[in-house]
């Protein structure tokens, strides 16, 4: 009897799940409103509002597993407590009915500042904004009568990875050759989780039993410093590494006074002030999993990013 993997949303995580999935020859049933997401003969696409519970019973007819990858419409902590507790309500209810363990990629900002790498033991006490709707989110999932697994990833960076810190404002402009700016600090060292990582630790983490209703971290290589991280892509990409500025967090909170983006962006800035280490030697160690080295994740990136440019030629003609 075939089993069936449910990934609600396709952004950069569930696209990724969904084809790694597939690759492995399993079936998998993709999420969306709009019924989009990559295309694999093992890929079912379905037009499923999952806020919406009534729509959710047949779409999770079968499964094994949910990896429930959606976000908020809008970055603004407003937003996230409006829509994403409910959501997520409804998918653990739902799978619940179903037997299926339930796979959360998570942030870091449960954590708060703090002082040295972040551990699986470090506390997630975060009350205030964003960051408070992630302590939020966790602790309803720790209280659900559902199995789940939040696995935990930095600033994402990899294929199909573009409204990032390491994406789109940071990839094309190196390639361009123009000045990149980046916020806060240019040489503390920072953590940056590939999504391919992250996908394959919720699989696994999907299939193991004993690592249900944990919070584990994905496998993340060593912290680099920005500055490092442009050298790489640079270097990549066969270019010259571009002059580099850094924008000072103040400037993003004056500016924040008059633009409600701008002062939601400003809320995470200590990540890029100070050392911001993710740990994840434990959960790789329960996870039978290594990081990609950040140089052989910079190289697909950059090819990834160089074949969208490709993409876009060809359209054009």
């Amino acid at each position: 009897m075939s089993t069936i993997h449910v990934v609600t949303g396709a952004g950069p995580v569930g696209s990724t799940v969904a084809l790694q999935l597939a690759e492995m020859g399993e079936q998998v049933r993709l999420l969306t409103r709009s019924g989009s997401g990559p295309e694999h003969p093992l890929v079912e696409r379905r037009r499923v509002d999952v806020s919406r519970p009534e729509q959710l019973v047949r779409a999770l007819d079968g499964a094994t597993a949910v990896h429930h990858c959606i976000h908020g419409s809008r970055y603004d902590a407003r937003t996230w407590r409006a829509e994403l507790p409910v959501a997520e309500r409804h998918v653990l209810a739902a799978a619940g009915r179903v037997g299926a363990v339930v796979v959360f990629p998570e942030s870091l900002y449960s954590y708060g500042p703090v002082d040295g790498p972040l551990t699986e033991d470090t506390p997630r006490t975060a009350t205030t904004g964003k960051l408070g709707v992630r302590t939020e989110l966790l602790a309803q999932r720790a209280a659900s009568s559902t199995p789940t697994v939040s696995v935990a990833a930095s600033d994402f960076y990899g294929p199909l990875v573009r409204n990032a810190h390491a994406g789109e404002r940071l990839v094309p402009t190196v390639l361009a050759g123009r000045t990149m700016r980046m916020v806060g600090s240019l040489d503390q060292p920072h953590s940056f989780t590939y999504v391919p990582d992250l996908a394959a630790a919720m699989i696994a983490a999907a299939s193991r039993p004993d690592l249900w209703n944990t919070v584990l971290h994905a496998p993340t290589a060593p912290a680099v410093t920005q500055r490092r991280l442009v050298e790489l892509v640079a270097a990549a990409g066969d270019v010259a590494v571009p002059r580099m500025s850094a924008i000072p967090p103040w400037v993003l909170r004056t500016a924040g006074v008059v633009s409600h983006d701008t002062r939601e962006l400003a809320e995470t800035t200590y990540m890029f002030t100070r050392p911001f280490v993710l740990d994840s030697t434990a959960s790789q160690e329960r996870l039978g999993l290594s990081p990609t080295p950040i140089g052989t994740g910079i190289e697909e990136t950059v090819g990834w990013w160089r074949s969208q440019r490709v993409a876009e030629r060809v359209h054009l003609t």
